[in-house]
């Protein structure tokens, strides 16, 4: 049985279409990461899952029963509807503590105080914040308040939890440790999770599966993680899932050239029959030597990291990134320099027609 499923809705700010003819489905437990770039109507689209906002058109059903139609503008209250919401910015009551903030729901549906304690109790462990029930906000950090925010969305017992970028205000220690957290407990409680994001690795980390929002609100591709990371539609969604690389290509009967020069690797999509190609590749796919059959370039900058070594290299008009494990490069005699030229190969590469990335684009 479907959790929430979006049938043909748009929805549109004065003469700004956010969503055309949207749909979508969302299976009942599974955590399901909304992934696009600021602006491009990830937020929204939980506003009118949560009825927020009114779609102008369209439907919407949670666990098969019609909550909103946008056309006859009948729509079911978001009180009524089994959902909690966890924002951003936290919104904890300041002069609350931890108990109060969390049972505030129960409290103004009229549950006894008896219940309230116990329940109140068992979601403060199930959070991670034993012994933490009188506390302020101000007496805790940021990752304790965002599981504040966590404890007062489950109090009610939703059967689906939205979440809106709520780590983004996390240092980067914390949105690690919180990931797993939100997973682990998605898992520990069986709900459905919907969670909008524009970072990518949070969404491979914790999605059953990822839906990838263009920039004009279209969904590009929904898959795994492992599927829309190995098997990218279009250079957008390549782009979009980390750091790539772009060269443009030539293809002459069945083979490809970068540069004039001839790519010695076989592509690991199907070519689209184009005279305008781009081959997208991630920094891990590239490797090169000081000689040797391959394409030629240049090194324009290395950049000790430790561990790594980051090589940008231009081919031609354009550059690309790779990186090499250090003590690799050192016992392989790769530690080149700013102007040393090299050969470059590729492990694998997508070939794609070019659409939303720049020539020689490097992200």
């Amino acid at each position: 049985m479907g959790a929430v499923r979006i049938e043909n809705v748009f929805k549109s700010y004065e003469k700004h279409d956010v969503h055309k003819d949207l749909s979508l489905s969302i299976e009942e437990g599974e955590c399901f990461v909304i992934l696009g770039p600021s602006g491009c109507g990830k937020t929204v689209l939980l506003r009118l899952i949560s009825g927020f906002e009114m779609p102008d058109k369209g439907k919407i059903f949670m666990n098969d029963k019609l909550v909103v139609d946008g056309t006859t503008k009948e729509s079911v209250n978001t009180d009524l509807r089994g959902i909690g919401m966890v924002f951003q910015d936290y919104a904890v009551w300041p002069h609350m503590t931890v108990f109060k903030n969390i049972a505030y729901p129960l409290k103004i549906k009229g549950v006894k105080a008896d219940v309230i304690h116990e329940k109140v109790m068992a979601v403060v462990d199930a959070v991670g914040l034993t012994g933490m029930d009188q506390r302020l906000p101000s007496q805790l950090s940021g990752g304790q308040q965002q599981r504040v925010a966590l404890g007062r969305a489950l109090i009610s017992e939703p059967s689906i939890m939205l979440l809106d970028e709520p780590l983004s205000n996390l240092d980067a220690n914390l949105r690690e440790e919180m990931r797993f957290e939100l997973k682990a407990l998605q898992k520990r409680l069986g709900m459905t999770i919907i969670y909008v994001t524009h970072d990518q690795e949070i969404a491979l980390a914790i999605a059953d599966r990822v839906a990838i929002m263009g920039t004009d609100g279209k969904i590009m591709q929904i898959g795994t993680p492992i599927e829309v990371f190995e098997t990218p539609v279009n250079d957008y969604v390549f782009n979009f899932l980390g750091v790539s690389n772009f060269l443009p290509v030539t293809k002459q009967g069945n083979e490809f050239f970068a540069d004039g020069q001839k790519i010695n690797a076989i592509p690991a999509n199907t070519p689209p029959e184009s005279s305008n190609l781009v081959a997208a590749f991630r920094p891990s796919d590239v490797y090169f030597t000081r000689s040797g059959e391959g394409i030629k370039g240049k090194i324009m900058r290395a950049s000790f990291l430790g561990a790594i070594t980051d090589f940008l290299i231009s081919i031609g008009e354009n550059t690309i990134r790779t990186q090499m494990d250090t003590y690799e490069a050192i016992t392989q005699d790769l530690m080149l320099e700013e102007g040393d030229e090299c050969v470059v190969n590729f492990h694998t590469l997508n070939l794609y027609e070019k659409s939303q990335v720049k020539e020689g684009e490097t992200v």
